[in-house]
């Protein structure tokens, strides 16, 4: 079983590294930029492809030039009251409470958002078989978590950037560059 998990480019949120949750944040213009240079290794250009709804996720498929089956239940973590504001400024505010949240592991949820279990358990059924799902990062934290046993406390079981996709296959964990030119 192959699962493919790429995260959307870059936006002006991230770039400011603001919480961007449901808001539907499009790439920004050096974002879009950098993922019309990823390529899709040839292996995988044949599975079939879900996204997120928000701009964000489907242009990036677009880009790729995949068609790609729009799918609810892949949106983004929702953020609650931290949507739009930066760790670093909620850790200024208050570091006893946001320390305090994010010990909880994929039970972390900020205020009035959803915890990593819940998104967890929203994104497994479309976790099975061999795909590629084109989402967000706390998506792809909460799929580590399903798909691994991770529970979301030390770090994760493999570092990704934006141009790094995760590749989940036959029960190892790695990944696969997107920003170099693929051999087929």
């Amino acid at each position: 079983m192959t699962l493919l998990l790429i995260r959307h480019g870059p936006t002006r949120w991230n770039e400011e590294r603001r919480l961007q949750g449901r808001a539907d944040i499009p790439l920004s213009e050096a974002g879009a930029r950098q993922v019309a240079l990823w390529r899709l290794p040839g292996r995988f250009r044949d599975l079939p492809v879900k996204t997120s709804p928000l701009l964000r996720a489907t242009a990036t498929a677009a880009l790729l030039g995949l068609a790609a089956a729009v799918e609810p239940d892949l949106v983004e973590l929702d953020w609650g009251g931290w949507e739009g504001r930066s760790l670093a400024e909620l850790r200024l505010g208050d570091p006893r409470e946001v320390a305090r949240r994010e010990a909880l592991g994929l039970d972390f949820r900020a205020p009035g958002g959803e915890s990593y279990r819940e998104a967890a358990m929203r994104v497994a059924p479309h976790l099975e078989g061999a795909k590629v799902v084109i989402g967000h990062r706390g998506l792809m934290l909460a799929a580590l978590a399903v798909r691994t046993g991770w529970a979301m406390q030390g770090p994760p079981p493999v570092e990704f950037g934006h141009a790094d996709a995760i590749l989940i296959e036959n029960g190892t964990v790695g990944i696969v560059p997107l920003a170099a030119p693929a051999v087929a």
